[in-house]
């Protein structure tokens, strides 16, 4: 999905040719997760892949206990559908059910409010804010941290198909 690199530049700390120049490789090993250190899900629409978002963990023994939800995106024609709401409940369901696992956290980047609002609806509560985080073709970006400490009873509702990639 390197589309969400060019259609929603700001939203990563990436960009487009910097992923675009990433060998196949990068992304089979990313997916294939040999360290056991995360999680890539996908959500489809049929067949097609519309939104994607990966867990990382945390090997360090100071720092076992923090997941970090990174890379979350959804195509155009899949928003508002809960194509979202479910990638976000799959990311909460599998780190709840790690063990050790005590806490979820990510960033958004200032001004991406659809984000900040899915967060926030799902439990996400803000902590911080990083200001000059990134620097945009149209200036510096702040980034927005949020946090979820990880409780049993969380439930979504979305017909969004959902798969562990």
């Amino acid at each position: 999905m390197l589309q969400a690199y060019e259609l929603a530049a700001d939203a990563f700390t990436s960009t487009a040719a910097e992923r675009a120049a990433e060998p196949e490789s990068f992304w089979a090993r990313r997916i294939a997760n040999p360290t056991g250190l995360g999680a890539v899900f996908g959500a489809f629409e049929g067949e097609e892949l519309v939104g994607t978002v990966a867990l990382e963990f945390s090997a360090r023994p100071k720092t076992k206990h923090k997941g970090h939800v990174i890379g979350m995106y959804v195509a155009p024609q899949a928003r508002g559908t809960g194509a979202g709401r479910a990638l976000a409940a799959a990311v909460i369901a599998h780190a709840s059910a790690r063990e050790g696992l005590l806490l979820l956290n990510l960033t958004v980047t200032e001004g991406n409010a659809p984000a900040g609002h899915l967060y926030r609806s799902v439990g996400f509560q803000e902590f911080g804010v990083e200001p000059m985080a990134i620097l945009t073709p149209t200036g510096f970006k702040a980034k927005i941290h949020m946090w979820l400490p990880l409780q049993q009873g969380f439930r979504c509702s979305s017909s969004a198909r959902v798969t562990d990639l």
